[in-house]
């Protein structure tokens, strides 16, 4: 077995750790990784791995390295868990490896959750694994790229609805190119297509922005005093740049009637709300909002809005979107360096497949 293991404090560090496969107790599964995908979310992961504890989801044993959490798919190679054969596969929350042992606990016949001792404690929503039978769907690619980002887009298009867009007639995105925001605008596009959707970007990004054709405009941060601040707007920042920040804010002062910041960083490492004009900037969090919205709808008829949203937005993502299939552990490796150093083009869609057995 191998595993691509980082180092904690200097992410650029990284070595491939070979092991022997575990002995399966009763009740658990070995799990071969087929293929993951790798984007910005995952450096994300490992950049507040220690903060919000996605180091303890694969541990290494040794506390001065980690590896870096994807999403991907997975066959069982090996089962001594009665319900769960050989030759199964599964999607969920994966290490950058060739292999993961897992105690299935809750096994249903969607899915099952890691029941692992380590794992207790941390989100449910990354113990999840749901089974798939064992041929392989279409647009597997687009659903590891972009679902774990694609809920986050919906609730906050859910949540802003749901309080009328607070007297909004426009919404403004930064990081454009993002999936998230990517997202949202395909969102608010098909259930608020009243709202005018403004997306922020860098200048190498706009030509791309523009092309996903999910945006009314888009603006490029050195051109952000051209954009029109005369309408009731609303921001969502998914940059978490603090200058950025409250030059969104002093840009639309008065007419700015929420703020909302998405993902782990607060609002005093964005540059502090004392110094901001208009309204304080609010952290959405994405694991409160999926709770409240499923105690209110069913777990089942929200996962079918959310399936259905992220449907048409796959549908859509070929035309912007280029899948690149990697394979083996030099090109993993350095596929990863190139994601840590911001060298991969929002346009391009990184698969990483283990050797065993390309799917």
């Amino acid at each position: 077995m191998q595993s691509l293991w980082v180092k904690k404090d200097d992410l650029a560090q990284s070595r491939w750790q070979d092991s022997d496969a575990p002995p399966l107790a009763a009740g658990q599964i070995l799990l071969e990784i087929e293929k993951y995908a790798l984007t910005a979310n995952n450096i994300t992961y490992a950049v507040v791995g220690d903060g919000f504890g996605y180091w303890n989801f694969f541990p290494t044993g040794d506390d001065q390295w980690g590896i870096v959490p994807v999403w991907g798919f997975a066959k069982v190679v090996a089962s001594e868990h009665a319900d769960i054969a050989v030759g199964e596969r599964v999607y969920g929350y994966l290490p950058m490896a060739s292999h993961l042992l897992v105690t299935p606990v809750n096994v249903q016949d969607g899915g099952f959750v890691d029941g692992a001792a380590h794992r207790q404690g941390l989100a449910i929503i990354y113990n999840q694994y749901h089974r798939l039978g064992t041929d392989a769907a279409a647009h597997e690619a687009e659903r590891a790229i972009f679902q774990p980002l694609f809920t986050t887009s919906f609730l906050i298009e859910h949540f802003m609805r749901s309080n009328d867009w607070f007297g909004a007639e426009v919404l403004v995105m930064t990081s454009a190119s993002s999936k998230t925001s990517l997202g949202l605008a395909m969102v608010a596009k098909n259930l608020s297509p009243a709202i005018k959707r403004i997306g922020l970007t860098s200048a190498g990004n706009k030509a791309f922005v523009e092309q996903s054709g999910l945006y009314d405009e888009v603006v490029s941060y050195d051109d952000l005093s051209t954009a029109d601040a005369a309408r009731p707007t609303v921001s969502v920042d998914f940059a978490g740049n603090g200058q950025l920040l409250s030059d969104i804010h002093k840009h639309w002062g008065d007419n700015l009637k929420f703020s909302s910041l998405v993902g782990a960083t607060h609002v005093e490492e964005r540059g502090g709300d004392h110094e901001l004009a208009g309204p304080k900037p609010e952290l959405f969090f994405a694991p409160t909002a999926a709770e409240s919205l499923m105690k209110e709808i069913g777990p089942a008829a929200f996962r079918a809005r959310v399936d259905e949203q992220f449907a048409a937005f796959v549908k859509g993502a070929s035309a912007y979107l280029t899948i690149e299939d990697m394979t083996g552990p030099d090109a993993l490796q350095s596929a990863y360096l190139a994601m840590l150093a911001n060298e991969v083009a929002p346009s391009r869609g990184l698969m990483c497949h283990m050797d065993q057995g390309r799917s």
